[in-house]
């Protein structure tokens, strides 16, 4: 794999685009299938990848990657539950020095003296599913999983059956209203009976705790839920009526007093060698506790500082996960693959002999690149984390917690002396077609990503295209998932999405009807039908997700749809946009988090007959439902604004933060979209634009007039 510091501009856009698909992704497994693929390691080096790109290149943000997405579309299956405070994730950290990077920009966000203490609480990170738990006057009246963060799974019935749940809360300084958070866990001892008892049965094994929990408490029959020992944590709260105190560490100690059980490992310290200090003496205890964990969590103990932090994307400011290294094993490399995706990219896939890592079975794994298989780059270059890699050689893995490793090293000692390097296909194996490394024009560098030119005449590539539009956070169609897909695109009965929705009404006049095919019945047809007519309707960021736009994740998706509102006008501004030219194109380059290769990306998809006649026959058949404008008290609520010069009562950071939670769209450049500009001292070139366009200008004490206190 490419180093990112050696990333052209281009070649980092591209990079994130395929780094936001595969997360996503896993993110759906993991989450809302609780079957992930890959290890716990790999996916957050994913994450740590994308992030390294993003700093290097903050032009390029794009708001689908792991920055922005939290857990995984809620399954059609259970009730919906709206999470009154969103349910997000932690940032992570890998080394001592994270944790130290972790605290300083906590005190440089909040310009906190040297000399006074910060305060942070320490617990384990309990490898389990995340549950909310709402109680009105004591009360319990629902619980709610993750979800994709701001919607969850209605698991109530199930979560009662748990004898660490209390049904009622007792004690002292219990609000009116209080939604307690935590983690269901399966306990190591418990698994292993659960696993003698169905292994007495002649039934397959289960494969770990944390899988095995998810998948108890989402069961539809709670009787299932019940049998299984499940327990659970409490550390958090979300929507509360009042908080009866302010500090993290009390309010966790009040769960206890309330019914709940809260992790003993939990500590308060004052300074980064004691939070490491704790990290390490929770490592070393790991393997003798009953429950699975996979790092160390550190919160800022003080609630008032936590509101002031805020959030970003996915994660809150005042949080972060210490993980723990991964785990080793040994195994041999038998093949690699070539799979195509989407867009076009050859992956190369490890095949290996399986072989156990922490408890679980693994046998694959991604290899990324030409280049990260070869050792070398297209210059005869060394590649950092290159490794020569052979058929027939013996080979270091890791995981982290859950499922298939990553390469780790190579042992060259025990190569086979006729073993030959790899020859990466320069034909596509699917099609037929050249499979090229795109040339940078400006810096003379190639891609390291291979990719086939066939377009739509690749069956791999249309395939990976119906995928991903049916897929959890797209379309997601009930009884039409990844092997439909591949069945009704080599029947020849869906070629591109818009057929799907013409399906019923071909089917009809068809001699081979869809419920005399293998693995169809009319029972399983009807509720294929009725699925695909309930989505005739969808939210426009999922419908514009769902098109498969290059460079186009969910949360470029959901900046388009945020902007424009309507298909129509989204539509209307790509075809203005043609050119790369115009007022037009000005505003779309000029949405915040937007890049200018996604934008081009965007324009392209839509210029392209093949694919807009894909669009336009969808459009015929589908209604994408407009954004409505988000509604607040805050007078800012919907406005562009933009911050410019030195701000002295608040960071920049603090500024944005603040700006968002208020219901405004904060921008980077002023523009004739732009409603308010607060400029402080020093205030340059944006300010003479803003008074240029008559733009509403205020300084920062007009800015704390306007919205109240920080």
């Amino acid at each position: 794999m490419k180093d990112v510091g050696q990333l052209t501009a281009k070649e980092a856009e591209e990079e994130l685009e395929r780094l936001a698909t595969e997360i996503a992704e896993h993110d759906a497994r993991y989450h809302g299938e609780d079957a992930p693929i890959i290890s716990d390691a790999e996916y957050d080096a994913l994450r740590q990848r994308n992030k390294v790109i993003e700093d290097r290149f903050p032009e390029l943000i794009r708001k689908d990657t792991p920055s922005d997405a939290v857990g995984s579309t809620v399954q059609s299956k259970f009730e919906k539950i709206t999470h009154v405070v969103p349910m997000l994730s932690l940032d992570n950290a890998f080394t001592d020095e994270d944790v130290s990077d972790f605290v300083e920009r906590v005190k440089r966000f909040l310009r906190w003296p040297e000399t006074d203490v910060l305060a942070f609480t320490t617990e384990p990170k309990i490898d389990g599913l995340s549950l909310a738990l709402r109680y009105e006057h004591g009360k319990l009246v629902s619980a709610a999983t993750r979800g994709d963060g701001a919607v969850g799974e209605n698991v109530t019935a199930n979560a009662k059956t748990i004898s660490d749940i209390p049904h009622e809360l007792t004690g002292d300084s219990v609000p009116d209203v209080v939604e307690v958070r935590g983690e269901v866990y399966l306990g190591k001892a418990d698994f292993l009976a659960l696993n003698e008892r169905m292994e007495a049965e002649g039934k397959p094994l289960y494969v770990n705790p944390r899988n095995t929990a998810a998948g108890s408490l989402r069961q539809l029959d709670s009787a299932i839920t019940a049998s299984r020992p499940l327990k659970f944590f409490a550390y958090a709260w979300g929507d509360v009526s009042a908080l009866p105190s302010n500090s993290q560490f009390a309010m966790v100690e009040l769960f206890k007093t309330w019914g709940f059980s809260i992790n003993p490992l939990m500590g308060r310290f004052e300074n980064t060698a004691a939070l490491i200090e704790r990290y390490r003496l929770i490592e070393q205890q790991r393997s003798s506790l009953d429950y699975d964990i996979d790092g160390v969590v550190y919160k800022v103990d003080d609630l008032a500082l936590q509101s002031r932090l805020g959030f970003v994307s996915r994660s809150p400011r005042w949080a972060i996960a210490h993980k723990f290294p991964a785990e080793l094993a040994t195994t041999k490399l038998l093949d690699i693959e070539i799979q195509i995706g989407r867009t076009g990219a050859l992956s190369p896939v490890a095949r290996m002999e399986p072989v156990t890592v922490g408890g679980v079975v693994v046998s694959n794994a991604t290899l990324h690149n030409e280049d990260y298989i070869a050792g070398i780059g297209s210059k005869g270059e060394a590649i950092r984390d290159g490794k020569d890699l052979r058929v027939g050689d013996t080979v270091t893995i890791y995981r982290a917690g859950d499922v298939i490793p990553k390469v780790m090293d190579v042992d060259t000692s025990k190569r086979d002396a006729n073993s030959r390097p790899f020859v990466f296909p320069e034909i596509c194996p699917a099609c037929g077609s050249p499979a090229i490394r795109e040339k940078n024009e400006k810096t003379n560098k190639v891609d390291s990503v291979r990719r086939c030119t066939g377009g739509f005449i690749c069956p791999a590539q249309a395939v990976e295209g119906l995928k991903h539009f049916v897929s959890r956070n797209a379309y997601d169609i009930d009884g039409f998932g990844e092997k439909q897909a591949e069945a009704f695109y080599e029947w020849g009965m869906v070629m591109n999405p818009a057929d799907i929705f013409t399906l019923q009404e071909r089917d009809a006049r068809s001699l081979t009807r869809l419920e005399n095919r293998d693995g169809f019945g009319k029972t399983s047809t009807k509720k294929l039908f009725d699925a695909i007519e309930e989505r005739r309707s969808i939210d426009l960021p999922r419908f514009i997700f769902a098109l498969g736009i290059r460079h186009v994740g969910e949360g470029n998706a959901k900046l388009f749809a945020r902007h424009y509102q309507t298909m129509e006008a989204f539509l209307a501004a790509m075809d203005e946009s043609a050119g790369f030219e115009g007022d037009a194109w000005s505003e779309l380059i000029n949405i915040d988090g937007i890049g200018e290769t996604a934008a081009r990306a965007a324009v392209a998809f839509f210029a392209d007959p093949q694919r807009r006649g894909v669009v336009d026959a969808l459009l015929e058949n589908v209604t994408p439902v407009p954004v409505e404008q988000a509604t607040s008290d805050s007078p800012v609520a919907g406005k562009v604004v933009v911050f410019t010069g030195a701000l002295e009562k608040m960071t920049r950071d603090e500024a944005k933060a603040m700006a968002e939670r208020l219901g405004a769209k904060v921008a980077g450049s002023v523009s004739g979209k732009t409603d308010l500009l607060v400029a402080g001292p020093g205030a340059g070139s944006k300010l003479k634009k803003a008074t240029s366009l008559g733009v509403e200008t205020i300084d920062e004490d007009g800015w704390f007039d306007l919205v109240g206190p920080l």
